[in-house]
């Protein structure tokens, strides 16, 4: 089962994710927020949308909006953007 072991925001609705699987993205989740949802809306904040965390693997916010890692490593997958973390040399 994928999870999501690091978040941090880059910018705007960008969020860069590891997966446990060793790979990593960049997540934008502007045409999600662009739905403009009760569950979406609060996102159109700036600094709720920094508010989001992690739970059991998931990238969640406050108000209950949960993305799974799984859904999210597809997509990724899917537009040629997922990608292997890179290495550290032995020793370093």
């Amino acid at each position: 089962m994928i999870k999501i072991t690091h978040a941090r925001h880059r910018e705007a609705f960008i969020v860069q994710l590891r997966f446990s699987d060793e790979t990593m993205g960049e997540y934008d989740l502007a045409p999600i927020v662009a739905r403009d949802t009760a569950l979406t809306r609060p996102l159109t904040d700036p600094d709720y949308f920094r508010l989001f965390y992690l739970e059991l693997g998931a990238l969640a916010w406050p108000n209950g909006l949960e993305f799974s890692a799984a859904a999210i490593h597809e997509a990724l997958r899917e537009s040629g953007q997922l990608q292997a973390m890179p290495r550290l040399a032995h020793g370093a």
